[in-house]
């Protein structure tokens, strides 16, 4: 997928891993991710109490998502982050460029008082542009 960070120095350089903006010329289709946590295949919380850990077994259901769509990490161009502790950020974005390595999603974190599981310390959900076209 054609997906291109847009930057300008009318604005400051992020200070985490994700883009100012990101375009996406679309050839494909469009794959909406529900908020994935830290639950795992067998339905267990991974990393109880370890926002990397936890971070981790987000972005691999992500990844397990997309693939299913038929694509990659790399189609994924843009990113909603809910956190229940901000000064994670820091742990949280580490993780982050481990699994997106080929442009930064742009992205949106925002601290959150409750999930649906007590021990959640993190959602993710995605919106990726998967290319059906490619040949």
């Amino acid at each position: 997928m054609p997906k291109t960070q847009v930057v300008t120095d009318q604005l400051a350089v992020p200070n985490g891993h994700f883009a100012q903006a990101t375009s996406v010329v679309p050839r494909g289709q469009f794959v909406f991710i529900s908020g994935m946590t830290a639950r795992n295949a067998a339905g267990g919380v991974t990393g109880v109490g370890d926002i990397s850990a936890q971070t981790h077994q987000v972005c691999q259901n992500l990844q397990a998502a997309v693939e299913a769509a038929g694509g990659t990490l790399d189609d994924i161009a843009r990113v909603d982050v809910y956190v229940r502790n901000m000064e994670d950020f820091d742990a949280i974005h580490a993780v982050r460029r481990e699994y997106f390595r080929n442009g930064a999603p742009a992205s949106t974190m925002v601290e959150v008082s409750k999930f649906v599981n007590k021990d959640y310390l993190i959602e993710i959900n995605a919106i990726a542009v998967v290319d059906t076209d490619a040949s």
